[in-house]
């Protein structure tokens, strides 16, 4: 049995906080590309991203399948709406419930920011060998399979 007291937290090699980390400078540079010029927020960019791959579906599902807390897609399904970028449509059975969809303006400005955030992406990837990408990938989907299976 491992003695936990024995074991320091070293916070800059913890792994949680290192994802963290990393993800958090990646995604300002990332919002820098868009947010200035498109008058985006990154949650509003997520929204826009999911949309395009997945019409028609809830803001539940959007929130699902980006990880987003409920409050954070409604504010970006509120902006979105405002700027004429998606449009809701509400179900005849459950008025509670809404499809969004992505306006042709939204369609467009996912066009537009789309390349840059791939460029960026492959950028990033550029400093990987095509083996260590791989082994990026697996080990992101392996870590990925786990904790959304386990339930703390």
């Amino acid at each position: 049995m491992t003695d936990h007291k024995d074991k320091m937290l070293v916070l800059e090699n913890f792994l949680p906080y290192r994802l963290s980390y990393l993800t958090n400078i990646i995604s300002h540079q990332l919002a820098r590309l868009y947010t200035t010029q498109f008058d985006i927020t990154p949650h509003e960019w997520k929204i826009l991203a999911i949309l395009n791959r997945y019409p028609n579906i809830s803001a539940a599902h959007a929130g699902e399948k980006t990880a987003m807390d409920k409050v954070a897609v409604s504010r970006a399904v509120k902006g979105l709406s405002e700027k004429n970028l998606l449009h809701k449509i509400f179900s005849p059975e459950d008025k509670r419930r809404s499809m969004l969809n992505l306006t042709g303006e939204g369609t467009k400005l996912f066009h537009k920011i789309a390349p840059l955030v791939t460029d960026y992406e492959n950028a990033l990837l550029a400093i990987l060998t095509k083996q260590e990408q791989g082994q990026l990938s697996q080990i992101l989907d392996k870590l990925t399979r786990h904790v959304t299976a386990v339930k703390p």
